[in-house]
């Protein structure tokens, strides 16, 4: 029934009739291929979902390495002491150390090797501990807690170094008094506070901080929290004042 009255209206109808041909035309041809936009905006999504992959598995890689360079020693200590395994701690990460009463200075070489000499003195502590650069965080701060004869820790740019770790830094209350926490981008006031603790704290280095917003003040807060310190690396003048061009108002005049 449906068929006739369809046919009826393509004869009476020409414009019926015509989408009707045009339908079966375009129904019969192939797709038409992506315009040159199309397949730009294509290859870039492509592109940015590939760099987001790279760019996780990059922050996953890093991630497994900071943890692995931070394990806990402890087979170390039990079978040498807390001596030694402190520093071979310190020269696994790249660091170099110096024992009390010595001068000379354990460093890794340039590809990293290093000489054991030190299992061989398992009763030293370490006075100087230098670790700038490297991949310390509050985990493996743990090898080197038992050290309560060190003086002098440098940790100049290290990227993990964050708040939990000057928390931490409180063990080393009645002996260091040197510490550099210069370039370590993850420090902010909060973590500055937490040095309180070290009363023996003879310098202190805040060097280009930039979590800190007014390192002129945070200076001044420090100088009071360890008044026996002498704070470098943050001038009184920033943060403290305003660096914008402000223009004064001109005086009004009363007539």
């Amino acid at each position: 029934m449906a068929a006739p009255v369809l046919c009826q209206m393509r004869r009476r109808c020409p414009v019926v009739a015509y989408l009707s041909v045009v339908r079966r035309e375009y129904a019969s041809s192939p797709p038409s291929p992506p315009s040159l936009l199309n397949r730009f905006l294509f290859q870039l999504n492509q592109h940015f979902h590939d760099v987001e992959h790279l760019i996780n598995w990059s922050s996953w890689l890093r991630s497994r390495v900071v943890r692995r360079k931070n394990v806990f020693y402890g087979y170390t200590q039990k079978r040498f002491g807390v001596n030694v395994a402190a520093a071979y701690y310190i020269l696994g990460l790249g660091g170099g150390f110096r024992f009390a009463g010595q001068s000379e200075w354990f460093r890794p070489d340039s590809r990293g090797k290093f000489s054991y000499d030190f299992i061989n003195t398992p009763n030293s502590t370490i006075e100087e501990i230098d670790l700038s650069g490297t991949l310390i965080n509050h985990v493996g701060l743990e090898n080197i807690v038992s050290q309560n004869e060190l003086r002098s820790l440098s940790l100049q740019g290290c990227p993990e170094v964050d708040d939990w770790f000057l928390a931490r830094l409180h063990v080393f209350g009645e002996s260091l008094q040197r510490l550099d926490l210069s370039h370590c981008p993850r420090i902010t006031v909060g973590g500055l506070a937490a040095l309180q603790h070290l009363r023996k704290l003879r310098r202190l280095d805040v060097s280009s901080l930039p979590r800190l917003q007014n390192p002129g003040l945070v200076r001044i807060l420090l100088e009071e929290m360890l008044p026996h310190c002498k704070v470098i690396g943050a001038d009184y003048e920033q943060g403290l004042f305003r660096t914008d061009n402000i223009e004064e108002a001109e005086p009004v005049r009363h007539k």
